[in-house]
């Protein structure tokens, strides 16, 4: 589905990302994960047409999308679920919603879709008109999810879901994204939370310093004592 090679990504003279290689197979849940600055965000928006590429290929269903800007992605079928949700808060949840599908290609595919965000999502189908703003940080992060799902990706996107949440909020958007993942959406998923993010992924990818220093399977990582040492606080 989604193959990434080589990439890399300056700003001005600083190098962020240092030839980064990425796969994405149907129906899997990939982690990309690592400390602040490790460049999770960059090589997300680099994947978005957000961030300007200066080397390597990114490929999705077999056409080369390298440098195609962030508008095409909507009709290649890829979504993202951005940092800070970037939610319009004065908006209903139903209207914040509908921004998913601004896209004409989106709208095209998209026949029934609110019913099923509000399917996946009940708290939200019994709250269309509630301002979005008045939501806790979880049903925040549904809002976000929804918004993005409502087009009918073949990829989703989700960069940072957890951060700057409370601890009670980040076990229930990680049980949201489960709830997303097992309805069998392809997930890549960029997050500083690595034990929550590799309990739920099929694959993971360690990045430090713009390079990905490991890769293997979301429970191989777990139990690895490098990763554990390094970043879940073992001794």
């Amino acid at each position: 589905m989604l193959d990434v090679k080589g990439l890399r990504v300056s700003y001005g003279e600083a190098v962020a990302l240092r030839g980064v290689d990425l796969r994405v197979e149907p129906g899997s849940v990939v982690s990309l994960v690592g400390s602040n600055g490790a460049g999770k965000s960059t090589l997300v928006k680099a994947l978005m047409g957000m961030q300007p590429i200066s080397g390597g290929t990114v490929t999705f269903d077999g056409d080369d999308i390298t440098g195609r800007p962030a508008t095409d992605r909507p009709a290649l079928g890829i979504a993202l679920v951005p940092e800070g949700r970037r939610l319009f808060k004065d908006m209903s949840v139903r209207d914040n919603l509908l921004i998913g599908l601004h896209h004409p290609v989106a709208r095209r595919r998209a026949s029934g879709a609110l019913d099923e965000v509000y399917e996946l999502f009940p708290i939200l189908g019994r709250r269309p008109r509630q301002l979005a703003g008045t939501l806790s940080g979880g049903e925040q992060q549904m809002v976000a999810l929804g918004r993005a799902l409502i087009s009918r990706p073949s990829l989703l996107v989700l960069d940072e879901p957890s951060l700057g949440l409370a601890p009670i909020v980040v076990r229930e958007v990680f049980a949201t994204i489960e709830r997303v993942t097992a309805a069998g959406v392809t997930v890549l998923l960029a997050e500083q939370n690595m034990q929550k993010a590799l309990e739920l992924s099929d694959r993971g990818y360690v990045l430090a310093d713009g390079t990905v220093v490991l890769e293997d399977t979301g429970a191989a990582l777990l139990k690895s004592d490098s990763v554990r040492k390094a970043y879940l606080g073992d001794r």
